[in-house]
Formats: C-alpha cells, sequence, structure tokens
C-alpha cells in the first residue's frame, strides 16, 4: 500500500496506508469490523466483511453496480478496455465481465490493499479477460480506455493527488470513452452538509449500526475519507479536460457522474 488512502462509506479502495491499528485502542464499527480513530484500513477483518459491511452503509450501493453495468453498453464493444479503479473484493468487475462475457474485452481491477485483491482475483477467476493487480492508481500505466470506473474511490485519494490522476484518466480515455465516477460529495454550504449528515445518520440507524459504531466509522476516517462537494468533483473533471458531465444518480450525500471525452 502506497501513497493513498474505499464513509462511512468505506468502499472501494486505492492505496490506503500508514494507518497500523497495532497499539491504537479498537473500537467496533460493525460487521466485526474494528478499527482506531484515524486508523481505517481496508486490510484483515475489513476485507473479509467489506461487502455486508459498505452494502449496510451506502445507500442504493447494488443499484449503483447495475446502473454501472447499463451504462457500459454505451462504452464498451469488441476489442475495448476499461478499468475498474479501487476493484475491492470484485462485485462491480465481476458484474461487468459477466455482462460482455460474448465479446472480447479486457477488464482491468485495481486496487492497493492486498488482501482485497486476492478476494476479487478468486471472484473474477472464471472470467479469463479480467486482470486484477495490485497497484497504486496514481502510479498505473494506463492502456488506452474506452471506460474507467472509479466507485467510491477518490474520496480516499489523497486530495494533492486527485487532479493529477483525474488528468490521467482523462488522458488515458479514448476519443468519446466514459469515466464513470461516484463519490460521497458534501454539501454546497453548512446547512445543507446539516441536513445530509442527519438524515445519512438516520439511515446508518436503519440498518442496524448502533450509534456507537456510527461514531467509531466517523472517527477512524479521519483524514483519510476526503470527499470534495458537487462543485469539487465538477472542477476536477473539467480542469482535466472534461466538457460533457452529467449526474447520473444522486441520493443525498452520494453522487454518481459520468463523463464523456
Amino acid at each position: 500500500m502506497q501513497i493513498f488512502a474505499s464513509a462511512s462509506v468505506g468502499c472501494a479502495t486505492i492505496g490506503l496506508s500508514g494507518h497500523s491499528t497495532e497499539n491504537a485502542s479498537l473500537e467496533p464499527v460493525g460487521n466485526s469490523i474494528e478499527s482506531s480513530n484515524a486508523g481505517w484500513s481496508f486490510a484483515g477483518e475489513t476485507s473479509e466483511h467489506f461487502e455486508e459491511h459498505v452494502r449496510r452503509s451506502v445507500p442504493l450501493y447494488a443499484l449503483g453496480h447495475e446502473l454501472v453495468a447499463s451504462i457500459s453498453d454505451f462504452f464498451l464493444s469488441q476489442g475495448s478496455h476499461c478499468y475498474d479503479l479501487g476493484c475491492a473484493t470484485g462485485t462491480l468487475t465481476a458484474l461487468l465481465a459477466q455482462r460482455h462475457s460474448g465479446k472480447q474485452i479486457q477488464f482491468v481491477g485495481i486496487d492497493a490493499e492486498m488482501d482485497m485483491v486476492r478476494r476479487s482475483q478468486q471472484r473474477c477467476r472464471a472470467f479469463a479477460n479480467v486482470k486484477i493487480r495490485c497497484e497504486d492508481a496514481i502510479e498505473l500505466e494506463f492502456e488506452p480506455a474506452d471506460l474507467v470506473v472509479a466507485y467510491y474511490t477518490m474520496q480516499f485519494v489523497k486530495p494533492k493527488h486527485r487532479q493529477e490522476l483525474f488528468s490521467r484518466i482523462y488522458k488515458a480515455l479514448n476519443w468519446g470513452g466514459g469515466f464513470l465516477l461516484f463519490e460521497k460529495v458534501r454539501g454546497p454550504d453548512a446547512r445543507f452538509q446539516d441536513m445530509m449528515s442527519a438524515i445519512y445518520t438516520d439511515f446508518k440507524l436503519s440498518q442496524g449500526f448502533t450509534g456507537n459504531e456510527i461514531v467509531a466509522k466517523n472517527r477512524s476516517l479521519k483524514g483519510i475519507l476526503e470527499p470534495f462537494s458537487t462543485a469539487g468533483n465538477l472542477g476536477l473533471l473539467q480542469r482535466a479536460g472534461f466538457e460533457d458531465i452529467t449526474t447520473v444518480m444522486k441520493y443525498l450525500c452520494f453522487e454518481g457522474f459520468l463523463a464523456i471525452k
């Protein structure tokens, strides 16, 4: 795991490192996962219980996967190349490979956490055209691609590296290629942020998380989860070179964007 840090979202990972919990006080955050203050990690037990945890944490998580798969029909064809950045346990990568199983398309899942990579490789083992690699996305040598997916991933990339990665994705895409970006987003001002945060807390309580688990999860993500606002994400996309951008899904503080080169 290298430079970067998958909120309570806890989704796909890109290089979450340097947060040792060996000597820290661990607290339960749900689904048999424990973490310390500012010490969230995707290794070990987190990777083992990740899928159940994230589905309880992120509204419309599975529906978002289906939406990504549907949108992929407009970009992937014979000979295409597709990247899933922060592929975690490979659920979305496998879904895309299965949907396009009749075509010669190369799918590449990238994750910086080896425990996640092993689970993703196991899930995708039946697909000869899927490669799962343990790499830091900022160091990735992209092949020309028709579709790049970052499903709740960029929010864990350090802000100082984020624009560079967006720009490299734009450069790697073929003309007419698509970038699907799903992110937790901050509100445009304090009032909206308070409202979204309160309703999201109610959502997590409705999913069976305890108040202590919610607080412990929030504390564990200090300095690791850094979501931008909608405007902030649009700015990253536009500075990278994207002009055609639309929102494809929005629920409270969770938003999916489609940008086309």
